[in-house]
């Protein structure tokens, strides 16, 4: 007889004053709900609740956005900015959804499976000039078609995940 396993579902609620840096390696359902300043980083979920004042770069799988953000935004998989939410800052969803009533001041550039060696180096926050010596030395997952490279963003995000980038 098998016996399944369920999977406890990781839920973390905060309404509190925070400022730092909160990295999650696992897969988790956060909410802000108080204020928060510093670098976030998810897997899972991370919403930003409608009272929530929030300074800060944001790397998560699935973003959604009711409060207040000030920051860059990645959304690996979606953000989703609600009516009331007020977002100052440049964003970089794989699908995004922007609900009639929300205010988005900032750039977006959507995330593509397939990344070119500038949109690679906005991704990762870094010169392009690095990105060029690490794809010629294979050093980052990437294919050269032609002269120009394209790297797969879910084998860049391993990449990064696995701690072999070299800033």
């Amino acid at each position: 007889m098998a016996f399944k396993k369920k999977m406890e579902e990781k839920i973390l609620d905060v309404d509190a004053s925070m400022q730092g840096s909160l990295i999650f390696k696992d897969a988790v359902n956060l909410r802000i709900n108080g204020k928060f300043e510093g670098n976030l980083e998810t897997k899972g979920n991370l919403t930003v609740g409608p009272t929530a004042v929030v300074f800060a770069d944001i790397i998560g799988d699935n973003v959604i956005i009711g409060g207040r953000v000030k920051g860059r935004i990645t959304a690996k998989e979606r953000l989703t900015i609600l009516p009331s939410a007020i977002v100052e800052g440049d964003i970089y969803p794989a699908k995004l959804n922007v609900a009639e009533g929300a205010i988005l001041e900032g750039r977006c550039w959507m995330l593509h499976d397939f990344l070119n060696a500038e949109e690679l180096a906005r991704y990762l926050e870094v010169d392009l000039g690095s990105i060029m010596e690490w794809a010629n030395s294979g050093r980052v997952p990437g294919n050269k078609e032609g002269n120009d490279w394209k790297f797969e963003r879910k084998a860049i995000d391993s990449w990064v995940a696995s701690g072999k980038i070299d800033k």
